[in-house]
This record gives structure tokens, C-alpha cells and sequence, in this order.
């Protein structure tokens, strides 16, 4: 399990210095990500090697969203100041999240359809 953690870990660290050094404007876990993805595709057994500990970290995730409760917590004073703001911002953003899912749904069923038919 901890040699699995360190890989997942690695992959987050590797990303994360490779967003900052290149300053690539993507977040560093995202290329992490892209990274263990790439190692999975290369070597599928590793996702077998990764399902025990995964499943254990996807079990407990709620224990990750403690220290975002805290900070809420914390900032208590912030939120009740801006409260419009931050309501109107964060329904902005989920719709604008929400609607390039659905647009990268629609363009990679056509890029799979338009694929299947050559």
C-alpha cells in the first residue's frame, strides 16, 4: 500500500513541479494525473496494483473535505460580507463547468462516431 501511495503521490509531485518550473498554466495535479494515466495505459497491470489502495483513499474521502470545512469555518466573516458575490460566482462557474463537460461529451462522441465510421 505505501509503495502504491508514493507512486500516486510521485505522480502529483512530478506534475506539480513540472506546472511550476514551466510555468505551464495548468495545475500541477492535473499533469500528475495525465501522468499516471500515461503510466497506466503503458503498464495495465499497475491499475491492479493501484485498486486496494485507491479504494481505500476513495472510502475515506470525506475525511479530505475537514480542512475546507474548517477554513469556511475560519473565514466565517468573509462569507457573510460577500455572500452575493460568492454565490453568484460559484453558480457561474459550476454552469460554465457544467456546460464544457457536456460540450467535451458531444465533440468526443462525434470524434468516436465519425472514428467508428472509417
Amino acid at each position: 500500500m505505501l509503495a502504491t501511495f508514493g507512486l500516486l503521490l510521485s505522480c502529483q509531485l512530478i506534475g506539480e513541479v513540472a506546472a511550476r518550473g514551466l510555468a505551464l498554466p495548468v495545475p500541477g495535479p492535473v499533469l500528475g494525473l495525465a501522468l499516471l494515466l500515461l503510466l497506466l495505459r503503458l503498464s495495465p497491470p499497475l491499475a491492479e496494483r493501484l485498486r486496494p489502495t485507491t479504494g481505500v483513499i476513495l472510502a475515506n474521502l470525506s475525511l479530505m473535505f475537514v480542512p475546507a470545512g474548517v477554513g469556511v469555518i475560519g473565514n466565517l466573516e468573509v462569507l457573510s460580507k460577500d455572500w452575493l458575490a460568492l454565490l453568484i460566482i460559484l453558480t457561474v462557474s459550476t454552469l460554465l463547468a457544467m456546460l464544457a463537460a457536456v460540450g467535451t461529451f458531444i465533440l468526443v462522441r462525434r470524434l468516436t462516431e465519425r472514428g467508428a465510421g472509417a
